[in-house]
């Protein structure tokens, strides 16, 4: 009976290699999980594993890739680079084998071979070109008892998206080599309970199954991905909406700390002043906005009555602003200067959406918290709001006011306020792109 490899379970992947004990050491065995009589043993001794091809009738197809990372390789003379596993995201940047000191082209090394092979079949026009693509089983060594070596992570299943030739330094004389490193999306499994059945494997090693008979026992967004090819990815891509919620005590400076008094002392600075912390509010959000690249024009605040639940406005340019290569967004923002215990909710922020229209953004700016409810609902409906809670604004105050107030946070507020050329109407947001 065919075994299921989970995502997020460690594997003891043994010397002896011995596929008969379903547990070793208290951990599944890989090789008993992956064991097929008759067969080769599926394998990690190397990063790149690719297994034999098989011919078949409808032309030859390669089982599988397993990747392994080692963590505890990266950064040493052998291994200079860092693999990224970014499983909540369905994100992996892997570095091929290529090594400092080899007199071969880098993509003629065993393992870059194997995975710029299933480069150009991950890249099919066509389900017919696809049918046969080679899947990546990615796993990671993860550390048991202090040692290293022995344990496995299973990752999931990947997609090569992009394979990047770049320089890298290796070597005792730390030298410059040339080596791959490809961008692999990780597949949702949620339908296979986040397993991935052997008999699928198992399946693509017979040369008497053929493509659409293997394609049958694959997980469903690989079928799907088969079927429609890379404009698929995205809505087919591995994403837990838990890694992108923080929890509530993680939004709040620890007790006692300079954090704390910072947040306590705009609070009680702010209360009951609306307009004045919806300017402080709109000047962090463009802090903020700009630091990721962008251009981003101050728009004005809207009147007390009547807003609409928008606070402030403003204009966020993409790729220059201008012309055919640029494009322009209206920035919605709403401000709340709540008692830094409070919650904000799924229903306030909701009220922000609903104004989004095609082409607006929303930035929410508060002293308070955001309830983990209200995270998960922007994460799974992928609204186009970003939150600022009550402990990453005083972070940016204190950064501003490190900057430029010899590190007086009053100092800061204060300029802001005497400062600000931001007027208070009741303007429609789009006209924010006319000016």
């Amino acid at each position: 009976m065919s075994g299921k490899l989970q995502v997020g379970q460690v594997y003891r992947y043994a010397g002896g290699k011995d596929p008969k004990p379903p547990l070793l050491d208290g951990f599944p065995n890989f090789h008993h999980v992956t064991h097929t009589p008759g067969q080769k043993r599926a394998l990690l001794e190397a990063g790149i594993n690719g297994m034999a091809k098989v011919m078949t009738s409808d032309g030859p197809r390669r089982p599988a890739i397993f990747i392994r990372s080692s963590p505890w390789k990266a950064g040493t003379e052998q291994t200079p680079w860092h693999d990224v596993f970014d499983l909540d995201n369905g994100h992996v940047r892997y570095f091929g084998d290529h090594k400092a000191g080899l007199n071969i082209p880098p993509g003629t090394t065993t393992g870059n071979a194997a995975l710029l092979d299933a480069f150009t079949d991950h890249q099919g026009h066509t389900p017919e070109e696809r049918a046969a693509a080679i899947p990546l089983l990615l796993f990671r060594a993860v550390s048991q008892n202090g040692k290293p070596k022995g344990h496995v992570e299973f990752c999931g299943v990947g997609i090569v998206e992009r394979a990047e030739r770049l320089m890298q330094w290796g070597g005792g004389e730390h030298t410059p080599f040339v080596n791959y490193a490809y961008d692999v999306a990780l597949i949702d499994l949620t339908s296979e309970n986040d397993t991935v059945d052997w008999e699928w494997i198992e399946a693509r090693r017979e040369s008497t199954v053929s493509h659409d008979q293997a394609l049958n026992l694959a997980p469903r967004a690989w079928r799907e991905w088969v079927k429609h090819g890379s404009t698929a990815l995205p809505r087919l891509r591995r994403r837990i909406a838990r890694a992108q919620v923080t929890k509530v005590r993680d939004q709040r400076p620890a007790p006692g700390s300079r954090e704390e008094t910072d947040l306590e002392m705009v609070y009680k600075y702010f209360d009951g002043r609306k307009h004045d912390f919806e300017a402080l509010a709109a000047t962090v959000a463009a802090r903020l906005l700009r630091g990721a690249g962008n251009r981003y024009v101050d728009g004005w605040l809207t009147r007390r009555s009547g807003d609409g639940g928008a606070d402030f406005v403003g204009r966020l340019d993409l790729g220059g602003g201008n012309g055919l290569a640029g494009t322009s967004l209206v920035v919605l923002g709403q401000a709340k200067c709540i008692k830094p215990s409070t919650l904000i909710t799924a229903e306030q922020i909701a009220r922000v959406v609903a104004r989004l229209r095609r082409g607006w953004v929303g930035v929410y700016v508060t002293t308070g918290a955001y309830s983990e409810p209200a995270q998960a609902e922007i994460v799974e409906d992928q609204y186009p709001i970003s939150l600022v809670n009550g402990m990453k604004l005083v972070e940016e105050l204190r950064s501003m006011a490190r900057d430029d107030h010899g590190g007086s946070l009053t100092a800061c507020i204060e300029h802001i306020l005497d400062g600000r050329s931001t007027v208070i109407t009741n303007r429609r947001p789009e006209e924010i792109l006319l000016q």
